[in-house]
């Protein structure tokens, strides 16, 4: 069976075991390399913690770039193979090389140039600009093989390979976990160990990534006439990509104020403390991440394919196990607060301020799987738009001005806040655009059924 006719014929619960199993494992290890990756910075000192905090900022629109252009011609090939139009996927691919290259190249450029300005906006103290500033500048040096790697590998599990995709991740993770204690340790390179462990994960992953474009196992295949940009494709790419690319910004836009909120009413320990709650609230969002990567194809082709039932079967499945997954992390959180702190750092200032704002700022999340799987179904079938409102809902038209308005009123206690009353909003506005999204899903089925019936020739 080609993974065309599987993706269009296949049991709907096999083919999201199929495709999100190996995302979730490779969402799994990159996961566990962050925790892995801040246990041992921690080891460094409380501020050494601080320092990568106030880093994320800069991560996070890296990241932001590659899944616009990754992302958004991802979801755009599903669609065109789906169509049975493998020409139009492989330029595709080819353009989303050539826009990755430019697009990260410009950024890092201007990175460079602002890098100091930049970190003290981010939150940055005279006693955490140098863990800060020694990361990041080795970062950024391999910040394209990052972008290319990351980008393209989601055009890896668009075309139906998605252990392949896997593979990438795994293998990145892997060797960043391996030369992590060696480089800090070993090498006595302290915080840049780290850095310089990631950018060579990250050089290899890369490295994998187009050998599989070059050879015989990718069905499709990169070629050097479709690296020339075309203003239609590149218009087509940013119309999807541009709703997770602006939750990444927002992300960053949301890290930079939540710092120095956190910098005013706590101190450079709160903002050790967020970064210790996000590593830890990552590695149950990587799962449900995963279960988007395994059900985007699924949904995009049979979307594409007019079989609506189909994609109704692949997003039921796949919002409830977002939110098992989710349900699962929120136990965890509340109820093992202080062993899962204690796996970064035992300083007991670090742990007070880390367990108050855990059990806040994570209150919400058994609903946040619902709402970041229901998200990506939008993007999946290319309605662009809800896609972009729904995931700016919960990381900045809510969260912002609740990460603004109420530590005036509430302090440091304000900060952790924001983020429940930010994911129980979003959640709700996104039950009612899905709820309205599956009538007009409904109706579209029973068109095309009543469409089928009418061009029977009847019996005689």
């Amino acid at each position: 069976m080609t993974k065309q006719l599987e993706l269009k014929d296949e049991k709907i619960w096999k083919l999201l075991l199929k495709f999100s199993i190996p995302a979730i494992i490779g969402m799994m290890v990159n996961a566990l390399y962050n925790v892995v990756d801040r246990m041992y910075i921690g080891r460094l000192g409380a501020l050494a913690m601080t320092g990568i905090g106030l880093n994320l900022p800069f991560m996070t629109i890296l990241m932001a770039f590659g899944m616009l252009v990754g992302i958004g011609s991802g979801a755009i090939i599903s669609i065109r193979l789906g169509q049975n139009k493998k020409e139009e996927a492989e330029k595709i691919l080819g353009n989303a090389v050539t826009l990755i290259f430019i697009i990260i190249s410009i950024v890092v450029v201007l990175s460079y140039i602002f890098k100091t300005d930049l970190l003290y906006l981010f939150g940055a103290s005279s006693e955490t600009i140098g863990y800060a500033d020694d990361y990041i500048s080795i970062i950024l040096a391999g910040a394209l093989f990052q972008g290319l790697g990351f980008g393209i590998n989601n055009i890896i599990r668009a075309e139906g390979n998605p252990k392949i995709a896997m593979y990438t991740m795994l293998i990145g993770a892997i060797i960043n976990i391996v030369l992590d204690p060696i480089f800090i340790f070993t090498f006595n390179m302290g915080i840049k160990g780290a850095a310089l462990a990631t950018i060579i994960s990250q050089f290899v992953s890369m490295v994998w990534v187009f050998k599989h474009f070059l050879s015989e196992k990718s069905n499709l295949k990169l070629k050097i006439n479709n690296l020339k940009l075309d203003m239609s494709i590149i218009k087509n790419i940013f119309a999807i990509g541009m709703a997770p690319f602006f939750m990444q910004i927002a992300a960053s836009l949301v890290t930079i104020i939540s710092n120095n909120a956190l910098k005013t009413h706590g101190g450079d320990m709160a903002i050790g403390a967020m970064t210790v709650i996000n590593a830890i609230a990552i590695f149950f969002l990587m799962p449900i991440f995963g279960i988007n990567q395994g059900s985007q194809p699924i949904i995009g082709f049979n979307y594409g394919a007019g079989e609506y039932k189909r994609v109704k079967s692949a997003l039921k499945l796949a919002v409830a196990a977002g939110t098992a997954v989710a349900t699962l992390g929120f136990i965890l959180t509340q109820f093992y607060t202080v062993g899962l702190i204690k796996i970064f750092n035992d300083d007991l200032e670090l742990i007070k301020f880390t367990t108050t704002g855990m059990k806040i700022f994570l209150a919400m999340l058994p609903l946040v799987g619902f709402q970041i799987v229901s998200s990506n179904y939008f993007q999946a079938v290319g309605k662009a738009p809800k896609s972009m409102f729904l995931s700016l809902l919960r990381q900045v038209i809510v969260l912002i001005p609740m990460l603004i308005i109420l530590p005036k009123y509430l302090g440091l206690t304000g900060v952790w806040l924001a983020g429940p009353i930010s994911d129980f909003t979003a959640s709700i506005v996104t039950a009612v655009f899905l709820y309205n999204e599956m009538k007009h899903l409904n109706d579209s089925h029973e068109n095309k059924i009543k469409s089928a019936n009418s061009m029977e020739i009847p019996s005689i």
